[in-house]
């Protein structure tokens, strides 16, 4: 961490100051003529992926030349359809398959080369760049307003549930923007050693994060945790840690020779998450080494998944952040900024703590009624379209690949670790036994 680095210029990093991670024009929704072929198939992929019919129609695809995809809209539209094109070629029929063919391998890789981001379908490609206004609005009235007004471009499934999973977290990304500012701006305050302007702007920061907790549990108000585990969740597998399910070694692309190991589309993808975390200098360990020396490998591994640029910003962030240092080291003569920042770790904390009940609903109640229903349609639903509880270990799994509530929970604990007066580290310690409680309730009901 430097006082003297430049703070970073958003605009070089694709980074909006009213949508934030979001690209500020309305993504593409459908590619240039050319592309047919990619965008029939994908508005129809519902369809083809409930016949079985996916790979007798990609296979019958021409290789098309991506240099004539012609800015970045095109360039990010192409590689959300590929996901989803590349997804539903290997989960979507009876049996995984480990190879993709070249008319979807070849341009995905050099697409992904341009975008650099990896030739797997990303929270970038399933959400930030697969939405659509219903509506052209220049401005909207209330918090809610963007929420009401948008649409995905492209489900596995068709449903409802699916484009609210997806949308709800595009709101999340868009409320997030203001965040970034005032981030940024805590970070100036604390190197002009503007104690003031720091607790101005962590109060405001506590807010917003409140805010984000809460809007976060929109999701079940309109996607359903049996349609989400059982219809939905399948497809968003990567080719990692899949051993369990008939990938043994990854995924072949057309022609090459070895095979490729992605982690799937996970909320740890997000670059708004690892950003709050990097604003109050939230350390996250490799799983079960909480306390260790060195970072999460899983943390540094999913920015590799984000959009070139948006994974630069966070590295640049990293060398700047002292705004929990500059706490520390006036801790002795502050309460006021103390409380402030422990306020925004508190809010951080008791968000992760509603992502863990979300996961609990959507992921492990369901994965036990699977366990306890054990028919052979529910099975081989399941196994056809690659959900995977770790194989042979029975480890329950997030879509990246990480042992799930494990994960969660250390990173939970962690975030409330980074408090920076004892009454925070006090009360936040009480505050994880009674979520502790909750989730078990949670789980036994």
């Amino acid at each position: 961490m430097s006082y003297t680095y430049p703070l970073p210029e958003l605009k070089t990093y694709g980074i909006s100051e009213k949508t934030g991670f979001l690209p500020e024009e309305v993504p593409l929704t459908r590619l240039p003529s050319y592309f047919d072929s990619w965008e029939n198939t994908a508005a129809v992929l519902p369809a083809l992926l409930l016949t079985k019919r996916i790979r007798e129609v990609i296979d019958k695809f021409d290789i098309l030349d991506v240099s004539k995809l012609e800015n970045e809209r095109e360039y990010r539209r192409a590689y959300s359809i590929l996901g989803y094109l590349g997804h539903a070629y290997i989960w979507g029929v009876d049996e995984p398959i480990n190879k993709l063919p070249i008319q979807i391998a070849e341009p995905w890789i050099k697409v992904s080369e341009h975008l650099r981001i990896p030739p797997i379908a990303t929270y970038a490609g399933l959400c930030l760049w697969n939405w659509q206004e219903l509506f052209p609005v220049e401005h909207y009235a209330n918090d809610e307003g963007f929420l009401d007004n948008l649409k995905t471009i492209t489900t596995f499934t068709g449903s409802i549930d699916e484009s609210w999973f997806y949308l709800v977290s595009v709101y999340f990304e868009y409320k997030v923007a203001p965040c970034i500012r005032i981030g940024l701006d805590a970070i100036r305050g604390a190197r002009n050693d503007q104690p003031e302007k720091v607790i101005e702007c962590l109060e405001a920061l506590a807010e917003k994060i409140d805010y984000l907790g809460s809007l976060f549990m929109k999701m079940e108000e309109m996607c359903d945790p049996h349609v989400f585990y059982f219809r939905l969740r399948p497809y968003l597998a990567g080719w990692k840690n899949m051993k369990g399910v008939g990938l043994e070694d990854g995924v072949y692309y057309g022609r090459e020779d070895k095979p490729r190991t992605y982690c799937g589309g996970s909320n740890a993808q997000s670059s708004s998450i690892q950003m709050l975390d990097l604003f109050l200098n939230v350390e996250h360990h490799a799983t079960g080494e909480s306390n260790k020396e060195g970072g999460n490998p899983f943390m540094s591994e999913m920015r590799k998944y984000m959009p070139g640029p948006h994974a630069d910003f966070l590295e640049h962030l990293s060398k700047v952040n002292v705004i929990r240092d500059y706490v520390m080291k006036n801790a002795s003569k502050n309460d006021e900024l103390v409380l402030a920042y422990d306020a925004c770790v508190a809010m951080l904390k008791a968000f992760r703590d509603k992502h863990i009940r979300l996961v609990t609903r959507y992921i492990v109640i369901q994965a036990r009624k699977e366990s306890d229903l054990g028919s052979a349609s529910v099975q081989k639903s399941t196994l056809r379209a690659g959900l995977a509880k770790g194989g042979k270990d029975k480890v329950l799994r997030g879509t990246g690949g990480t042992a799930l509530l494990p994960f969660l929970k250390q990173c939970r604990d962690e975030t409330g670790n980074t408090a920076a007066g004892s009454w925070g580290k006090r009360i936040l310690s009480v505050q994880e036994k009674g979520e502790a409680e909750a989730s078990k309730r949670v789980r036994r009901n």
